[in-house]
Parts: structure tokens; C-alpha cells; sequence
């Protein structure tokens, strides 16, 4: 990395040059007209900044479970229509191989197009759920992801995302996982190991390996920074939704003897540099609500 690299890589990762210089218009923008968070929002945002992570569920947060209802059955016409390579997928799962997260099948594809119109952006873009994401950041926020994940029960090794990791997008990130089915032990629960997120107070780092150019590291080292005891599974039922800074300490997706499926979306700031992880080869109408227009603006 060469030094003005370094610099910019730096300023975006130092708090005030983030907020007040790259994304000055947002920060701006919601200081000015930003709506007031019912009960279980505001209890939301407390443990998201305290831990880095909090969970609640479509009938605590969302006034209307139409579009989980929706969403649900949606869900359920996708798995019926990739039964085949589901199957085939299955198989992969189990072989120690060297191939990207093989565990995931992801229903809406890798790249996902951006549909305003379809019920997985409806979801996310529900005011609830933009309130939370945009107090977290205290600017109006950008939707950059979404997509339904089945993840595979399977005997092989632990590996990627199934080990100790933090995400890199972003100086804060926020990210939603909505449960269609129970999550217990056996099915890979998302695990935090909670303060170790940008605005928490654990900052010593574990020592790490390096998997296809990610840091990543076993139990063994996460323990001495944050005891086992100490974690957070998420553990939960259907219509449970998970938020979690993953900028802080995670893992999850280690399925032994259920699958888990879920719908999973990702704020960042507007300015984040990551690449595109939407298609957004169609041309869409700006919805005329201020946070909904900044949640599906790039650039």
C-alpha cells in the first residue's frame, strides 16, 4: 500500500475525518430530519452500541409482519424451486474443499439486482429498521446488500466465515439477519463476542491467521480477549432478527445437524469503499422519503 493509500485508508478509519469529512452531506442530512425510535428500537440501539450486537423479533420491532408473512412465502417458493441444486449444493458442503463458502446457498444469487419494488428492499427499508440503522451510524445510511442465505448442515472442518472474523467494509457496519426457521446449536448460530466492535471498549486484537487474504483466528485466541462465556449466540425462533456491528468480533454458519435459513441485508455509510454488491442495472424511481432515497443512492 503506498502512502497516499495510507493516508485516505487511515482518514476513513479515524472517526471524526469519517464522519465530518467523507460523509459530511449524510451526517448533515439526518441531524436535521431523522424520526424519533419507538421503545424496542430505542432498546435496540442501546445494546448495539454498548455490545455490538442486540436481538429482537418482527413482532416486537415492526408494527406490520405483512412483509415478513410475504417474504416468508416467497422464501418458501425459492427453496421449492432450487430443490435440485440444493441437493447438489448439499453434497459440495460435505467435501473438504477449497471452493467459497460452499455451506451457503445463496437463493437470490451472488450478485443480487437491486429491485426497490421487491419484498426483500420493502423489508429492509421499513422505517424501523432505517431508524436503527441510521442512529447507529448518526447519518442517514446506504443499503448495500441483501439476500436470502440457506446454509447447509455439513461435517467438514471450520472454515471462512465460520471462524473468528471481523467484516472490513466500513468503519461501522450493520448487518440484519431475519430467521425463517428455529436457529439452535446444531444449526450455526451467529456468534459475537460483544465490546470488540469500533465503539466498544475491548481493543486488543487476537492473534490471527490469514485465510484467502482474511484475518481470521480459532476459539483459542478469541478466549483470551473475550471470554467463552462471555459470547453471544443467537439462538432463536422464527421471525427472530439479529443486528450485529460486524466490524466487532463474529462468526456463524457452523451447521452441524440443522440447516439455517434466513434473509440477510448490510448499512454501511454512503461513502463506504467496497466494491458493488448489488447489480443495479436497472433504472429505478428516488422515493421521496429522505432515508429511503439515501438507502438506495450510491455514490
Amino acid at each position: 500500500m503506498n502512502l497516499r493509500k495510507k493516508i485516505a485508508y487511515a482518514g476513513r478509519h479515524f472517526t471524526p475525518t469519517w464522519r465530518y469529512g467523507f460523509n459530511l452531506k449524510s451526517t448533515m442530512a439526518y441531524l436535521f430530519d431523522h424520526t424519533v425510535a419507538n421503545d424496542e428500537a430505542a432498546r435496540i440501539l442501546s445494546e448495539l452500541n454498548q455490545n455490538g450486537i442486540a436481538i429482537s423479533s418482527v413482532d416486537k420491532l415492526l408494527p406490520d409482519s405483512s412483509l415478513f408473512a410475504e417474504m416468508c412465502r416467497e422464501v418458501e417458493q425459492l427453496e421449492q424451486a432450487f430443490a435440485d441444486r440444493l441437493a447438489e449444493a448439499r453434497m459440495a458442503a460435505n467435501q473438504d474443499t477449497e471452493s467459497l463458502k460452499t455451506f451457503i446457498f445463496k437463493l437470490l444469487g451472488e450478485v443480487p439486482v437491486l429491485d426497490p419494488q421487491s419484498v426483500y428492499a420493502r423489508f429492509a427499508l421499513q422505517q424501523e429498521i432505517l431508524h436503527i440503522a441510521n442512529s447507529y451510524f448518526g447519518m442517514f445510511t446506504q443499503l448495500r446488500y441483501y439476500n436470502v442465505w440457506h446454509t447447509l448442515a455439513s461435517q467438514s472442518r471450520a472454515r471462512e466465515s465460520q471462524l473468528w472474523h471481523r467484516d472490513r467494509e466500513d468503519h461501522l457496519i450493520l448487518k440484519l439477519f431475519v430467521y425463517f426457521a428455529d436457529v439452535d446449536e446444531g444449526a450455526g448460530p451467529f456468534t459475537y463476542a460483544p465490546g470488540t466492535h469500533r465503539k466498544g471498549a475491548i481493543k486488543r486484537e487476537p492473534e490471527t491467521f490469514v485465510e484467502k487474504g482474511v484475518q481470521r483466528w480459532q476459539d483459542e485466541k478469541m478466549i483470551p480477549i473475550v471470554p467463552e462465556n462471555k459470547w453471544i449466540k443467537a439462538l432463536g425462533k422464527k421471525g427472530d432478527i439479529v443486528f450485529a456491528d460486524t466490524r466487532g468480533c463474529h462468526k456463524g454458519g457452523l451447521a452441524r445437524t440443522s440447516d439455517r435459513l434466513l434473509y440477510t441485508c448490510l448499512f454501511t455509510s454512503p461513502t463506504s469503499q467496497v466494491s458493488e454488491l448489488f447489480d443495479r442495472s436497472k433504472q429505478f424511481p428516488i422515493p421521496a422519503d429522505k432515508s429511503q432515497a439515501f438507502a438506495l443512492t450510491r455514490g
